[in-house]
């Protein structure tokens, strides 16, 4: 297939904020421009939750080990979290979304899907919505935003990320045989590490070298995933932006700064983790069944305690006892660096979408 069927194409935004956390701290502490900034934990402890572009200059990620990080760049600043304020600035970025489409798929508080098929504004094209909602993301919070535009969710993701920060990227319909073609099999949607290594030793290295296998193959080499291959290497993508995608859990943990020792700390740390988790779920107000208690040690061995209740709670009061319950379910043995609290099981019904796709004009 040299083309793209028309039903399998759809004008999909996919909008990213440039290192979120880290750049609304820079934003916010002058202090802070043009250093390299790390959010989370500390010079010893916990891991990078957001570096900084100055930052990732030396090679600091996210999920690294702060000891790793401060290894890697020595100057680097690290700047405690503050998810409220993030989620502030987050609502104020999606309500510029809504101003164009109802359509966003929100996958963290940074970074969304858009289906603009259809837009509020009456724009023509995606690309000038995207450039539009990056500049009115910037005259309302003064951080910047990079987006991809293309046919769908997978196509929109890659291109986001070609021309960031503060860039946009589209692939037309007519470019995007020829995009994926020259794609990197690694950069496909699920491919990890492990089977782009098995991919390498087939011989399949680009989208191209994927294409020329049949389906009964890449199926008996990749399982059910390899019907995805052969359909994404091909335009095809299922997926629709999904608004109302429901949350599965609510949580929230803590690295220490210092390990916890006894049972007056850990009940102390338990308060300051169910603080922040209480305020989350009340904020949602979505009561759940099962409370989840995690515990990781000084030798990064993790512990699980959970409790599922017969009906769902949202009681404040409820949910601590159960928490104190679980921490003094057995003896703590370990000195305890991580407290991580989960409700899961949420009681909320799942709205029904329209299962067929949409049908649009080729005018990107």
């Amino acid at each position: 297939m040299d083309s793209i069927d028309e039903k399998f194409i759809r004008k999909i935004i996919h909008v990213d904020m440039d290192a979120f956390y880290a750049s609304v701290e820079q934003r916010d502490n002058p202090e802070l421009r043009g250093r390299p900034v790390a959010v989370g934990g500390s010079k010893d402890r916990g891991v990078v939750a957001a570096a900084s572009y100055e930052a990732r200059a030396f090679g600091v990620r996210s999920a690294m080990a702060s000891k790793i990080a401060i290894k890697k760049c020595p100057n680097l600043v690290f700047v405690k979290p503050n998810f409220e304020k993030y989620k502030e600035v987050s609502d104020q970025i999606h309500e510029v979304f809504y101003s164009f489409t109802d359509l966003v798929e929100p996958l963290s508080l940074d970074e969304a899907f858009l289906d603009v098929t259809e837009n509020k504004r009456g724009y023509a094209t995606a690309s000038k919505i995207a450039k539009v909602i990056r500049q009115e993301i910037f005259e309302t919070t003064g951080l910047t935003a990079s987006a991809g535009i293309s046919i769908n969710k997978f196509l929109a993701k890659v291109a986001s990320d070609i021309n960031k920060p503060n860039g946009q990227k589209t692939i037309l319909p007519e470019n995007v045989i020829p995009f994926l073609e020259a794609l990197p099999v690694r950069k496909f949607f699920g491919v990890g590490q492990v089977t782009a290594n098995t991919m390498h030793e087939l011989g399949i290295f680009t989208g191209a070298d994927l294409k020329k296998w049949a389906l009964q193959d890449l199926i008996r080499n990749f399982g059910k995933s390899g019907k995805l291959y052969f359909d994404i290497v091909r335009g095809v993508q299922h997926a629709q932006v999904q608004p109302h995608r429901l949350r599965k859990s609510i949580g929230a943990e803590r690295t220490f700064d210092a390990d916890l020792t006894d049972d007056n700390q850990l009940l102390e740390g338990l308060n300051d983790v169910f603080k922040i988790w209480l305020a989350r779920f009340e904020r949602q107000n979505i009561p759940g069944k099962t409370i989840a208690l995690k515990l990781k040690d000084s030798t990064f061995t993790i512990q699980t305690r959970s409790f599922s209740f017969e009906n769902a709670v949202l009681d404040a009061d409820v949910l601590w006892s159960k928490a104190c319950d679980l921490l003094q379910q057995s003896p703590v043995d370990k000195n305890i660096r991580l407290i991580g609290l989960t409700l899961s099981n949420l009681q909320r019904e799942l709205p029904e979408f329209p299962k067929e796709g949409i049908q649009l004009t080729l005018d990107f």
